[in-house]
């Protein structure tokens, strides 16, 4: 007779009120099943709630990994930080939501990792092929820790806040009712432009054409 072992669950370790820009959120802090020695990545995540999402339908959730260049030092080659606060401001103008910040940094490779593509991509590759130049997969990033940490909330099932449908099959396949998305988009700069144009051919995420937006200047992050 096979014996199965229970998996291994993200973890609630703390919670307290924190006072925003966009309101009053809860948070949680969480540690993950797994951590990645190799990448060197942080098994503490993080649920800011906003309202009351437990036991209830259709929560707007957004499900995002850290950006250090972009949320700290306002890189404007990618459009992380931006998507971070639409989601905030979002799920504050709705009363109710969450977002689960993962710490998987350059979707799961690492910082290291990420910094080494980042300059290959000065060189004039894009954001696929410089990973896949390091030898690194395109997408690496996990979802296990956000499925343990919407049990743990309460959340019956998400509009997920994303352009991405792999995110939405991988949160689907380990079990999350995604009943629906809600799409983050963000105008590019004149740094971003290529990345989001890369990820809208090369990785299918649901994004305006090049071109639909006027292109903004490098200082208008």
């Amino acid at each position: 007779m096979e014996v199965r072992t229970p998996r291994r669950q993200a973890e609630l370790v703390a919670s307290a009120p924190l006072p925003t820009r966009y309101g009053l959120f809860e948070t949680h802090v969480f540690h993950g099943a797994e951590a990645d020695e190799a990448t060197g990545l942080s098994r503490e995540h993080v649920a800011l709630v906003y309202g009351r999402v437990e036991g209830r339908e259709g929560v707007a959730v957004r499900v995002h990994s850290e950006c250090l260049t972009g949320e700290v030092f306002g890189s404007l080659k990618c459009d992380c930080r931006e998507q971070l606060e639409v989601a905030l401001g979002e799920i504050a103008r709705r009363g109710f939501g969450a977002v689960l910040y993962l710490r998987q940094e350059g979707r799961g490779i690492g910082l290291a990792n990420k910094i080494r593509a980042y300059a290959l991509q000065s060189s004039g590759h894009d954001t696929v092929d410089a990973n896949r130049l390091l030898g690194l997969p395109d997408d690496a990033r996990r979802y296990d820790d956000a499925r343990d940490m919407l049990e743990r909330l309460g959340v019956r099932s998400v509009r997920l806040m994303t352009n991405n449908p792999e995110k939405v099959r991988a949160l689907r396949a380990l079990g999350v009712d995604v009943v629906g998305t809600i799409p983050v988009i963000v105008p590019p700069n004149v740094h971003s432009a290529g990345y989001l144009e890369a990820k809208r051919l090369r990785m299918a995420h649901i994004l305006p054409a090049r071109g639909a937006f006027s292109t903004r200047g490098g200082d208008a992050e």
